[in-house]
């Protein structure tokens, strides 16, 4: 593949310094919570700790990937923010964020700025 890109391109790739950021997210919930339950907590996963941190969440209901909800890159606070939002949250028994990570190139390094 070419390295000798135009700005253009490498923008519209994603790649070099308009690479996107973003975290993967694992959520185990306790066993004996009902459909109502769990609904309740992703409508408030998603307004409290997606949409109040300008962050986008695709995926299920226990696995997915978190990135801006526009073009550009989560920040290390907003993961923290969603980190300590489902620290507080008594319908998991476990989760795993994941360090963040090239949302479009996930095995691509992250670029030193």
């Amino acid at each position: 593949m070419a390295t000798n890109r135009s700005r253009r391109l490498r923008k519209k790739l994603c790649v070099d310094e308009f690479q996107e950021l973003g975290f993967e997210l694992n959520l185990t919930f306790k066993e004996d919570l009902t459909e109502e339950v769990i609904d309740t907590f992703l409508e408030q996963f998603l307004t409290e700790a997606m949409e109040a941190n300008n962050l986008g969440y695709v995926g299920g209901d226990d696995y997915g990937l978190v990135c801006l909800d526009q073009r550009g890159s989560v920040s290390e606070e907003q993961r923290a923010s969603v980190e300590a939002w489902l620290k507080g949250r008594s319908e998991l028994t476990d989760f795993t964020v994941s360090p963040l990570l090239d949302v479009w190139y996930p095995e691509t390094p992250i670029n030193k700025a």
